[in-house]
């Protein structure tokens, strides 16, 4: 019995990457616009800065400059909103939902009732891999979406519409984070693979 509230727990934790999966890599995917439209911003708030105004055929407008740069910061700080106040928290409740299964699946194999020996652990069937097995794939599942997080978290917060050169920067910064989840996402797909047969077995 212990085993079978386990596979139960496992098969929802394994049902809930399934449909997770795909918006957590939507979310990711779509970070990269918002931050290519900042670095885009911030070149041209630089080149304004620089701009000698007086001497091209933009001199009769005295206030143009200042006008330029309240619409850039306007624009940079909607677009650092919607990183901030959508994008991130999707990250977040990817990872907090994950953590939250794998914790409530260790809970149920550490409960006295449990009394789960090696070979129930490390079992493995035809159409079921062994429970270790699947554990350590949920485990594995939960670092990658709390890193992911944890690094696009860092590098958002750092920006500032102050610091030009880093907002420039940016595509290439989250180049860095996406080449981490792209070296990793594998182990998502690999995990929900090995998983299938088990997840249609009580479907």
């Amino acid at each position: 019995m212990p085993c079978e509230a386990l596979h139960s727990a496992l098969r929802k934790a394994f049902r809930g990457v399934q449909e997770q999966y795909g918006a957590w890599k939507g979310t990711l995917a779509a970070v990269a616009p918002l931050l290519d439209s900042l670095s885009s911003l911030a070149e041209q708030a630089q080149a304004l800065q620089v701009a000698d105004l007086d001497r091209s055929p933009l001199r009769p407008f005295p206030g143009l400059r200042g006008r330029l740069q309240t619409k850039h910061r306007a624009a940079a700080e909607v677009l650092l909103a919607n990183l901030l106040q959508k994008m991130l928290p999707e990250l977040q409740k990817a990872r907090d939902t994950m953590g939250t299964q794998v914790t409530g699946i260790f809970l149920l194999c550490e409960a006295p009732k449990a009394e789960l020996g090696l070979e129930s652990l490390f079992q493995r069937q035809p159409l079921c891999p062994s429970l270790a097995d699947m554990l350590e794939w949920l485990l594995d599942i939960e670092r990658l979406y709390h890193q992911i997080y944890l690094e696009a978290k860092l590098l958002l917060l750092q920006i500032r519409y102050e610091n030009l050169a880093g907002m420039q920067a940016l595509p290439k910064a989250w180049e860095q984070v996406m080449q981490h989840s792209w070296q990793q996402q594998g182990t998502v797909e690999d995990a929900l693979l090995k998983v299938s047969f088990f997840l249609e077995e009580a479907a």
